[in-house]
């Protein structure tokens, strides 16, 4: 087994959520940008665009680094089959927290750990799927959520690591962090299985 450490370990991301949670379990890292389109194909359920997406950003930053391990990690915010984009601004925040009120949420966070070590390259991969119920939301509630977080950039429309878990009645999760953005229980698990010693 080798340290983590030893590594040359690289971020398929510049989200800072994720880099934040990455920094728990690993003492050093690079993060890159992928440059990939996060668009969904015709008809694709929104697990199999997590997947897709997350390994298309491994692979895209695995070009630029020979001999690395490359994260890739995306997730797709889903309530009743339509997919949930990240929204942009306040108005849209709205909308999708107002759409929330009541219902349940699915997320599905993928992650592809590529190993460049090796020829032909190694790829791991794992699906989680998080499940929140939002319980009923006032507008009053809501318009002040959205104006103190400003969730703008979050699948969803929140942020469950801060106020937003106020807006939940539950959480069903096999690994909290992966509603953040990056599964650590998952990638721990992946790095075991490359041979990567993480504690």
């Amino acid at each position: 087994m080798t340290p983590l450490a030893a590594v040359d370990l690289v971020l398929a991301s510049t989200s800072r959520y994720r880099g934040e949670l990455l920094a728990r379990i690993a003492p050093r890292f690079r993060t890159l940008a992928p440059g990939v389109a996060e668009t969904a194909l015709p008809g694709e359920p929104p697990a199999d665009r997590a997947a897709r997406l997350a390994e298309a950003k491994a692979r895209a930053v695995a070009e630029r680094c020979p001999g690395a391990l490359v994260i890739g990690s995306d997730q797709v915010a889903e309530l009743d089959g339509a997919i949930l984009d990240k929204p942009g601004d306040a108005a849209n925040a709205a909308r999708q927290l107002a759409a929330s009120s009541g219902r349940e949420l699915r997320f599905h966070t993928a992650l592809c750990l590529l190993d460049a070590r090796v020829a032909p390259n190694r790829i791991h991969g794992a699906l989680d799927t998080t499940r929140v119920r939002f319980r009923a939301l006032s507008g009053p509630e809501i318009a002040r959520y959205v104006e103190r977080e400003r969730p703008f950039d979050c699948a969803g429309s929140f942020k469950s690591e801060a106020l937003g878990i106020a807006l939940f009645e539950r959480i069903e999760t096999s690994d909290p962090t992966a509603l953040i953005g990056l599964p650590l229980i998952a990638l721990c698990r992946l790095l075991r299985a490359a041979g990567i010693d993480v504690v």
